[in-house]
């Protein structure tokens, strides 16, 4: 998938979460578009080594563990990018289902009909 297409879709989805999830903010739309792209970054490189790590924790706890990786490090983002906050860790759980359900409706989208 074009990069361009994922980060319009991050940056949708982020939108539509801080409409919908009391306690997800952004000051301006630049912060925004920064934390789209340093999610893009984090999920790309640090997110697979994490879930690697946690790999056996998951197992054990059926997958539940990989939710709270996601989790944190969404409040991870939240901390290092300025105009991003994220209220509490219950929102920032809320906040991640929000995103992996938009996200995934956009990409259904986004993806060629089948002949």
């Amino acid at each position: 998938m074009n990069i361009f297409v994922t980060l319009i879709i991050n940056v949708l989805s982020l939108m539509i979460v801080s409409y919908l999830v009391p306690g997800f903010h952004f000051t301006d739309f630049q912060a925004l578009l920064v934390t789209a792209v340093v999610i893009g970054i984090v999920n790309t490189f640090v997110r697979p080594v994490l879930q690697l790590i946690a790999l056996p924790l998951s197992i054990i706890t059926l997958g539940l563990f990989a939710f709270f990786v996601n989790v944190a490090l969404l409040w991870f983002v939240s901390n290092i990018v300025p105009g991003f906050q994220i209220d509490s860790f219950f929102t920032a759980a809320v906040a991640s289902v929000v995103i992996a359900l938009v996200s995934a409706f956009f990409h259904q989208m986004d993806k060629e009909p089948r002949r």
